[in-house]
């Protein structure tokens, strides 16, 4: 038996964002996923593993390390390895690179939420956090928003000016409030525990696009922010219960479950209603998200 091997760059060259993000619509149309998810931790690092079964698409399993101190050692913060199974009998069928598939998975979410939820005309957009993320995230939202402004805020200031060299056009902010309060798409990709984005800076018409948070402990928005947004993410069954984002406030009853209005599943409900409401969406991953992925890229690859 043949297994594809598909190495990051040989895969990037292939794939686009819009094709992407359609793929991901088409496979919430099929039946449901099957999903597991386990966490292992010591101190602020994790080990995610992440399995799922779709039928008609296959299976796909994902092991993440996630060791933040990395950075300090300039080395990678998340590894790990995906593997791709054959719907109709088990075999594995693809070994594909584990950060194309997070990379294209990640960015590709919230892009698929934005098309779905943001203003179509919107032309600011603010990146909270300037870590390998925040640079996807401009490949990725320039593909459906082509006249955009990109603006970076980190706390760190010279790691916001690294990454704004790299992007032509790309403002630095040194004040975050004020960032926020002049973009009409704000997304947030940090490490933080505890809120950077206030409820009280949010303007009528913006989206935001939560990355970050993705343990029980982290947030990157606060309690006053979700009580202003419409509030959706990819999967309840990824969110509700996980992550901190929003198992925090449900748990002190700052939001009820009926506050998270929908999910992927529920395509035709992600819509906007008004230019003048607040959109939010909470991207947690999921491994259906990374089989669909991983499918979308051989698929392309053996195109």
């Amino acid at each position: 038996m043949s297994i594809t091997i598909i190495p990051f760059a040989e895969g990037e060259a292939r794939l686009d964002w819009i094709g992407l993000t359609d793929a991901l619509a088409a496979g919430h149309k099929l039946p449901k996923a099957e999903i597991a998810d386990t966490f292992l931790y010591r101190g602020k690092d994790t080990l995610l593993n992440r399995a799922a079964w779709i039928d008609g698409l296959g299976l796909a399993v994902k092991s993440a390390t996630i060791f933040p101190g990395n950075a300090a050692r300039n080395e990678p913060t998340i590894n790990g390895g995906v593997t791709l199974y054959r719907d109709s009998d088990g075999a594995l069928e693809a070994l594909v690179d584990f950060h194309l598939v997070t990379k294209w998975k990640t960015a590709g979410d919230s892009l698929l939420g934005a098309r779905r939820l943001a203003r179509k005309d919107s032309r600011k957009i603010l990146i909270i956090g300037s870590g390998t993320v925040a640079r996807s995230l401009v490949d990725a939202y320039s593909a459906a928003f082509p006249e955009v402004r990109f603006t970076v805020w980190s706390r760190t200031t010279a790691n916001a000016a690294a990454l704004a060299q790299t992007v032509p056009g790309m403002a630095v902010a040194e004040d975050l409030e004020r960032a926020v309060k002049e973009a009409d798409i704000i997304t947030s990709a940090t490490m933080a525990t505890e809120p950077n984005l206030k409820g009280e800076w949010l303007q009528p018409g913006q989206h935001v696009d939560l990355i970050g948070a993705y343990r029980p402990d982290m947030r990157e928005v606060d309690d006053e922010a979700l009580r202003r947004s419409r509030i959706f993410v990819d999967s309840f069954d990824t969110t509700i219960g996980h992550i901190g984002e929003l198992k925090i406030p449900l748990a002190e009853g700052k939001i009820v479950r009926d506050d998270v209005l929908a999910d992927y599943y529920e395509m035709e409900s992600m819509v906007r209603r008004s230019d003048d409401e607040i959109t939010l969406f909470k991207n947690g991953g999921g491994a259906h998200l990374d089989l669909m992925t991983a499918r979308y890229i051989l698929d392309r690859f053996r195109a």
